[in-house]
């Protein structure tokens, strides 16, 4: 890998690409990634705080999104997320839709929206989310759902996606900010 093409890689993923679990999650491994998710709002609101409309919209890498775009996608990812848990929960292996997450990433709301709205969207999204994930009992983490672009998976490997997500965006501009000294 060239440097250029490694230096875009880290702009890309900050903490590394998400690697699928193979093996089971111990109930250990399970909390500590229920708990990043329950990190996502506030690690989210804090990476944004005090920025201004000109830094909310700078993009973190060269053909990427901006800071604006990045907070409204993790509402929608974690919206649409939320929804295909409840869908794997309640359903016999069921197969989740997909959304074109760069085509909402371009819609007025994202390119344009106030991102307060969205930190509000999270926060009482994930105050929902969280202590109904901690209240699953051991048989619901190896339900199966189908996902069209990752295949079969089981859902604590779905909560393993959600839990590097925050994370990988809360890097992006976190990353970001100490590149540019804000």
């Amino acid at each position: 890998m060239s440097e250029s093409t490694l230096a875009l890689e880290t702009l890309r993923f900050p903490i590394g690409r998400f690697e699928v679990p193979q093996a089971r999650l111990s109930e250990e491994e399970r909390q500590a990634k229920i708990a990043r998710i329950a990190a996502t709002p506030a690690g989210l609101r804090a990476a944004v705080q005090h920025l201004d409309k000109t830094q909310l919209d700078t993009k973190y890498r060269p053909d990427g999104w901006t800071i604006r775009q990045v907070v409204h996608h993790v509402a929608d990812s974690h919206m649409n997320s939320y929804i295909r848990f409840k869908l794997t929960i309640t359903e016999d292996h069921p197969t989740i839709g997909t959304y074109d997450e760069a085509a909402w990433g371009e819609e007025p709301d994202a390119r344009g929206a106030d991102i307060e709205r969205s930190l509000q969207i999270l926060e009482g999204l994930h105050a929902r989310w969280t202590p109904w994930l901690v209240s699953l009992p051991e048989s619901a983490w190896q339900r199966t759902l189908h996902h069209p672009e990752m295949g079969d998976l089981i859902l604590e490997q779905l909560l393993a996606m959600y839990a590097w997500h925050g994370d990988h965006h809360i890097a992006h501009i976190t990353e970001l900010r100490s590149r540019q000294g804000w």
